[in-house]
């Protein structure tokens, strides 16, 4: 008999959650997900009118996109509700999530008996892709609550479908006394040029690499639980742990800032705030001044967006801080210097700008234009 006692126990619940295959961790996020974005109103469906209108406004913003970048992009857009923008979330995430998902913490189990051997290795392939899948769900489903487009998270897409939340920037509008038209066609311009940037292989290929150490240092997170886990369950002392689950969170940190994080809030704070330049300067060029929307975005940014900011924070992205203060001064310097057009170099492989250069726009533009792929 196993020294164990909640061996058969662990073991008859992880072999529950294995019979459903390797897709469970993200059928788990996308149930949790859809649950928190329906949220209390149910999520209705955006008003024909103001679909209509969103649809009207879009040919006449991506004109504006064209001039902007020198290409032509699809003025196609989809007036979404908030469980709409959550499943586009996650497929867009997921791609990112798996190397997360399916890198199997190490342990050294060589001195336990064969039995306990075989719970820890039930544990290690079921409970992280449980705890990401959980995390997940709940940080996309929180994200669509106010968001609207993913333009406000700087990831690779996968595809250049356009998404808007007609819904929330109905809500922005309101709160804010704005007029609608001028919430659409600023949300417009930032999710076309968001949409152009990220949408390019040579950016996404950029921004996968720098992820994937950020990726890789959520994974220690991971190992952490697995570890605690495993000696609990080594010791037998679980029971603090079944009536108070959120125990085994105590006093695991997320990692301190590194060369990693440096790297991939340079390239997706540039990006934020040149998709934010961008999209002012097409309102402007199309309505006129507008200050009270601009002074209204920049509030929300710095206020209102914690679920945008988790949905962040599970690639090891800050959306706060001062690096965005850097590089809202690098993009204004480099578009007062050359005009927003030098950032055309975003859709390159090698247009990101690195942690020095974030401070250093004149070694960007020198490096950008000089490079054999300009």
């Amino acid at each position: 008999m196993t020294q164990n006692p909640f061996g058969e126990m662990f073991g008859d619940i992880f072999s529950m959650l294995g019979q459903q295959g390797p897709d469970a961790w993200f059928t788990t996020a996308t149930q949790l997900a859809l649950n928190i974005a329906r949220g209390e109103d149910g999520d209705p469906n955006p008003q024909p009118i103001e679909r209509q209108r969103l649809e009207e406004l879009a040919p006449l913003v991506a004109r504006h996109v064209d001039a902007l970048f020198g290409v032509a992009s699809d003025p196609d857009v989809v007036a979404v509700n908030r469980s709409a923008l959550t499943l586009a979330a996650l497929e867009q995430w997921r791609p990112l999530m798996d190397p997360m998902i399916n890198k199997t913490p190490s342990k050294d189990v060589e001195e336990l008996d064969a039995q306990e051997n075989q719970l820890m290795a039930q544990i290690s392939s079921t409970v992280g892709p449980l705890f990401a899948g959980f995390q997940m769900g709940s940080v996309a489903g929180h994200f669509s609550e106010r968001a609207w487009s993913l333009a406000v998270l700087p990831l690779p897409r996968v595809e250049a479908r356009k998404l808007l939340v007609v819904n929330n920037l109905a809500t922005f509008a309101e709160e804010w006394s704005l007029e609608r038209d001028e919430v659409y066609v600023f949300a417009l311009a930032q999710e076309f040029v968001a949409s152009l940037v990220l949408s390019q292989p040579g950016t996404g290929d950029a921004l996968r690499a720098l992820l994937i150490d950020t990726v890789n240092e959520s994974n220690a997170i991971q190992g952490d639980l697995i570890e605690r886990l495993q000696s609990l369950i080594e010791t037998g002392d679980l029971n603090e742990m079944m009536s108070h689950p959120e125990s085994l969170l105590e006093g695991i940190n997320m990692p301190e800032e590194s060369d990693a994080t440096r790297a991939i809030n340079a390239a997706t704070s540039v990006l934020l705030a040149f998709f934010t330049a961008a999209a002012r300067e097409i309102t402007e060029a199309m309505l006129g001044p507008h200050p009270a929307l601009f002074e209204a975005v920049a509030r929300h940014r710095r206020s209102d967006a914690r679920g945008e900011d988790a949905a962040a924070a599970l690639f090891g992205i800050a959306t706060q801080g001062p690096h965005h203060d850097a590089a809202t001064e690098f993009v204004a310097t480099l578009a007062e210097r050359h005009t927003l057009s030098v950032f055309g170099a975003l859709l390159r492989v090698d247009g990101l700008p690195n942690a020095s250069e974030l401070n250093d726009p004149d070694a960007w533009y020198q490096r950008v234009t000089n490079s054999p792929l300009a």
